[in-house]
């Protein structure tokens, strides 16, 4: 029977009174069913709901699931709905996954919408990782959008995706999620999820790495990811860096053909006095030496002395942006480059003459002679070869210990194995036991991270066990205490990385042996630090060149030099070998 209630124009006083009686219980009922609505269109709970979520970002989880619980058993319908979806995440955030997972199993993922369904789906996902079922997170996420949430929960919704799409089989789907994530994370998370991206991408092989990197929109937040992969084995980027809108070139002078723009006044901070300054000596005249082998029009350079602290470096630094420099070159410590960079994110640019923990803030650059950078760059050479089983021998040095420990990490990610780690002191004794074990086990390859001396005592026992044959790649180390023709013969055949300028010279520079018998600061180990500063002069002369172009590179002292997208300079560096016990350049770079 369809009931009407009396038409206002004839309503008696009784009609009234059933008119109040029907309209009650269907308030009632529409309020039950959250669709009693403020003023502003939102139910009438929502403060409530608000202000229980805003405990949660507060770091109040069980109050917040209490709260939430407490708002739910007064509601119907969809509200009820969103209120236990919320509360079930909420006591996954205060560790008691038995609630969650109980308030969690009352809620129809179908009848949630926004914030509260993508808080739902981030739950049920972690949920099902926790329980060893990556199979279920993508199931447990679709449907939902993480751009409604807070950022930092956006980026566990993406990291949560990613390894659901990981455990799949999708390497590049998982690396482009991990890639979304990236804004969202800080500290050890972000290079814990950078880390992770690039084992990712490490298992593509070239050519679908190109493709994939040559597929991606402007501004896809896994482009520099995958662009600095293609640096890191020497291809070609289909398009430059999403870093461009970082940098201003507008106040320098144009361009010329080949790419020369330097900047107007520039600033350079060594540690000329102190602990550091002896490796500051050969970084400054190689830079000098450079700079005056420019004919064309130079700015004007001033140093700055950083006395080899933090704070020298943080006081050097002011100093060269009070005096109107426009670049910056420097400082050269860890510790020095970290302390300019925590404050220097608005500030006058620079090219950091080392790597801090954290990446460089926009507008930087980072370049090192990092030892994990040759840690990475033999373990992609052995890897370029198919050479994936490897004996690692390493020094109890710092710079041995770093570079071995970035090569295994490098290996891992892109599949390849350890056969054996070896470790020797500075007169190694017989490992002959250990060799031939790691011969055994189908050691393809060598890796050496040893100064020369250690190395020519552990040439005939690598022979002896086989192993004399096998590719042998090292480190730079290992021209240290080398230059004895009739000691190094034993050497022969082992490749390192070395400097271009000492391997076959560099346009700008005269030769390594006349500059070695004028300058002090360029012999021995100082070469190294001289054919740096040499390019670091270069980068701040061409960097509009490396940032704005595809192609963007530079042949300087120390090898061929790129950036990856993240505010580091990357090197090629030529790769050479001993041959009858005398350094001789690869052709052709050795790639």
């Amino acid at each position: 029977m369809d009931m009407q209630p009396p038409a206002p124009s004839a309503m008696p006083l009784q009609h009234l009174r059933w008119r109040a009686s029907w309209l009650a219980p269907c308030l009632a009922l529409l309020l039950a069913a959250g669709c009693a609505s403020t003023p502003g269109g939102m139910p009438a709970a929502a403060p409530e709901h608000a202000a229980a979520l805003a405990q949660l970002d507060q770091g109040q989880p069980r109050e917040a699931a209490q709260r939430l619980e407490a708002l739910a058993s007064g509601a119907r319908g969809n509200t009820r709905l969103a209120l236990l979806a919320d509360a079930a995440f909420a006591w996954h955030e205060a560790g008691d996954d038995a609630r969650a997972r109980s308030r969690a199993a009352q809620v129809d993922a179908r009848r949630v919408s926004g914030a509260a369904r993508a808080r739902l789906a981030l739950l049920n996902a972690e949920l099902a990782l926790a329980a060893q079922q990556p199979a279920a997170v993508q199931a447990a996420l679709a449907g939902s959008d993480p751009t409604a949430l807070p950022a930092a929960l956006q980026a566990r919704w993406q990291l949560a995706s990613a390894q659901g799409l990981e455990a799949g089989g999708d390497a590049l789907a998982a690396a482009a999620a991990r890639a979304r994530a990236d804004a969202g994370l800080a500290g050890d998370a972000r290079q814990d999820n950078r880390q992770a991206i690039e084992r990712l991408l490490s298992s593509l092989d070239d050519a679908r790495l190109a493709s994939s990197a040559a597929a991606l929109p402007a501004g896809d937040p896994l482009y520099n990811f995958a662009g600095r992969a293609l640096v890191r084995r020497g291809l070609p980027l289909p398009r430059p860096f999403d870093t461009a809108q970082a940098w201003n070139f507008d106040q320098r002078a144009p361009a010329a053909a080949d790419g020369y723009r330097p900047p107007l006044k520039l600033a350079v901070l060594l540690p000329l006095s102190g602990q550091l300054a002896v490796a500051a000596g050969p970084v400054r005249d190689g830079l000098l030496a450079g700079y005056h082998a420019e004919s064309r029009p130079r700015p004007p350079v001033a140093f700055y002395d950083t006395l080899g602290t933090p704070a020298g470096a943080v006081a050097a630094y002011a100093r060269a942006v009070a005096d109107g420099n426009d670049f910056v070159v420097g400082p050269l410590g860890r510790d020095e480059v970290a302390a300019v960079f925590a404050q220097a994110e608005a500030g006058v640019p620079s090219l950091a003459l080392n790597r801090a923990a954290a990446a460089p803030p926009p507008g930087h650059l980072a370049f090192s002679l990092a030892p994990e950078d040759e840690g990475i760059a033999a373990a992609d050479y052995l890897l370029a070869r198919e050479h994936r089983k490897v004996l690692v021998i390493g020094g109890t040095d710092e710079n041995g210990k770093r570079a071995v420990e970035a090569f295994r990490a490098r290996l891992g990610e892109r599949g390849g194995e350890v056969a054996g780690i070896v470790g020797v002191g500075e007169a190694p004794g017989d490992v002959s036991a250990q060799l031939v074990q790691a011969a055994s086990a189908g050691a393809d390859s060598v890796f050496l991270a040893v100064r020369a001396p250690q190395a020519r005592a552990l040439a005939p026992q690598l022979a002896q066990a086989g192993l004399g044959t096998r590719t042998r790649v090292a480190t730079s180390q290992l021209v240290s205490g080398a230059g004895k023709p009739d000691e190094d013969a034993v050497l022969d055949g082992i490749v390192f990385p070395g400097e271009a300028w000492a391997a076959r010279g560099v346009a700008g520079l005269p030769p390594h042996s006349q500059v070695t018998a004028m300058l002090p600061t360029a012999r021995g180990g100082g070469a190294r630090l001289f054919a740096f500063g040499h390019d670091a002069w270069l980068i701040s002369a061409f960097l509009e060149r490396l940032v704005t172009r595809r192609d963007g590179q530079l042949h300087g002292a120390t090898g061929t030099l790129r950036l990856d997208g993240f505010g580091n300079v990357v090197r090629q560096p030529q790769w050479s070998t001993f041959s009858g016990g005398v350094v001789q350049p690869l052709v052709g770079g050795g790639y």
